[in-house]
């Protein structure tokens, strides 16, 4: 009776549905218990991760809330090292969408820190999208005091004329608010005749540059005509929207007119593409390559297409653009079907442009080096990772797992994949699969529960050698008679190696499988685009 009883207080094999024995752990959204991250690595995945979609458990709304209350919490421990995270995380190109950061340093701003998060605004909010995440954010989160308006207004006025109007020609308007809207709110100041003329061009048209006087009360100010003062860029946006073909053309090539600024009756003519891709910014151009192979711009042999292949291979462009490894995901899985993902658009895929997206992806990630070491790979494919959508993207977690999965299989010597639920699944993915084919071949998977022991499990029971555990996945880990953490242990002993585990969250949630108090686990940010080269580092040993 007593060996009976003392089962229940078992360490070495906890049921997921039950807490382990003197570790602290909390109930997921599944019903499980895992580890709760702490609030930086929070912070850290909804920066990279988003809330988009939500999750197969939490709604969007309660996800993007939890999220928000961390940065919250984040702000009052330490708002230096928030705002710097905030900065470091935007700066550095690691997430695949700006606006989470744009969020995150609002909150910040919300909780009384106007003045740290001000001086970081252009930083973080380098284009006229990324400030409308943020006035969005503030909106809803405080309103507008003095100090905001200020540190907007500082926005527009750290800006040269040149640079202000290529701002406000590209990025007009996004989340419900324009650059009018803005100027109205925070009357920035100037003496500068050129930026004057970009603000009352924003505000009144072409029509406001001229003399004018304008009364407060009893009171008149007169303004000066400032029409000649006026970037060539908007010159030419207003010249644009009555010109021919040949006029919108030598706009783009003369005055760097971007695409956002051509009128729609010239966007299916290839010369007009022709001339938007020699100074197209790279991440536009992959935006945008759905529309130029349409159009009969990219097509087999054409020197259009060579253009793109090229720009697609440099490597340190690549970087320098801050184009993320999840954008070219996306690109090449949408581009590869030949079909939009909304509206009626079709093509016929270029195949040296799909080759060249999926090189691209890989060299998105730097220059990782290998850490030679036993991986295995653990995808988590269960029925939650085929719910929500990382990064922004409609790309789902396990979709999106399958391909960092593919990452790491590309760099090690030694590695084996495989998929689990709460049973294993038969998927072929190695270092030479397509990325298209892996895609396609994880969306059709069947739903399941999640044992993220699974691969400690599967490794103890063959006797495999291991010396890196990778596991991808939700952590909304429920279906097992142990926990993760207790089977990496267990293998440990039976195998007498010194296995690691990382886990790479896919979701912006709270929830790890990692134990925080075991320095043989990491916990890390899936799809943040330095985590290939932290997690080959981890396994090396090197911290």
């Amino acid at each position: 009776m007593a060996l009976k009883f003392l089962k229940h207080f078992n360490t070495r094999a906890t049921p997921q549905t039950e807490p382990i024995p003197g570790k602290t752990m909390t109930p997921n959204s599944a019903g499980g218990y895992s580890f709760a991250v702490d609030d930086w690595t929070r912070l850290e995945r909804f920066m990279i991760l988003g809330s988009e979609g939500g999750s197969y458990y939490a709604t969007e709304r309660a996800l993007t809330l939890e999220n928000a209350k961390a940065v919250v919490r984040c702000v009052e421990a330490d708002a230096p090292r928030a705002i710097r995270t905030i900065v470091e995380i935007s700066e550095s190109g690691r997430a695949p969408r700006n606006e989470p950061a744009a969020m995150a340093l609002a909150i910040a701003a919300g909780t009384g820190h106007v003045a740290a998060a001000s001086e970081a605004l252009p930083r973080v909010c380098r284009t006229g999208t990324h400030l409308f995440a943020f006035a969005e954010t503030v909106q809803n989160v405080r309103g507008w005091g003095r100090g905001l308006r200020r540190g907007v207004a500082a926005w527009y006025e750290g800006k040269t004329p040149d640079a202000l109007a290529y701002q406000v020609a590209k990025y007009q308007s996004r989340e419900g608010w324009s650059h009018r809207d803005l100027l109205r709110l925070t009357h920035p100041k100037t003496s500068d005749p050129a930026r004057q003329a970009v603000y009352r061009w924003v505000v009144g048209g072409v029509e406001a540059l001229g003399p004018r006087e304008v009364k407060r009360g009893e009171a008149a100010a007169t303004y000066p005509d400032v029409s000649t003062h006026l970037p060539r860029l908007l010159a030419a946006m207003d010249e644009a929207r009555t010109a021919d073909r040949d006029v919108v053309i030598r706009l783009i090539r003369d005055d760097g007119l971007p695409r956002e600024c051509v009128p729609t009756n010239h966007l299916n003519d290839p010369a007009v593409w022709e001339a938007l891709l020699g100074k197209m910014p790279l991440m536009a151009m992959v935006r945008n390559l759905a529309k130029m192979t349409t159009v009969g711009l990219l097509k087999p042999g054409s020197e259009a297409s060579r253009t793109v292949r090229d720009r697609l291979a440099d490597g340190d462009s690549l970087r320098k653009s801050r184009l993320h490894p999840l954008a070219i995901l996306l690109a090449s899985a949408v581009y590869s079907t030949g079909r939009g993902l909304k509206g009626k658009l079709t093509w016929e895929p270029v195949a040296t442009i799909k080759d060249a997206l999926e090189d691209a992806f890989y060299k998105a990630f730097g220059n990782v080096v290998p850490a030679g070491k036993r991986t295995l790979i653990g995808l988590d494919v269960s029925g939650s990772m085929a719910c929500g959508q990382v990064g922004g993207t409609p790309l789902t977690p396990r979709e999106a797992a399958a391909a960092l999965a593919l990452v790491t299989a590309r760099v090690e010597p030694e590695y084996h994949v495989m998929a689990f639920q709460d049973r294993f699944v038969p998927l072929d993915v190695s270092a030479r699969s397509r990325l298209t084919d892996v895609l396609a071949r994880t969306a059709s998977l069947p739903f399941g529960g999640t044992d993220c022991a699974l691969p400690m499990r599967h490794a103890t029971e063959r006797g495999l050698k291991v010396d890196t555990f990778i596991v991808l996945t939700d952590s909304e880990t429920w279906a097992g008679p142990i926990h993760p953490s207790q089977a990496l242990r267990e293998y440990r002993e039976k195998s007498g190696l010194p296995a690691r585990l990382i886990v790479a969250g896919l979701v912006s949630n709270g929830f790890s499988v990692a134990d925080p108090q075991d320095a043989g686990m990491l916990d890390v940010v899936g799809f943040d685009a330095s985590a290939p080269d932290l997690m080959a580092g981890f396994s090396r040993g090197d911290f």
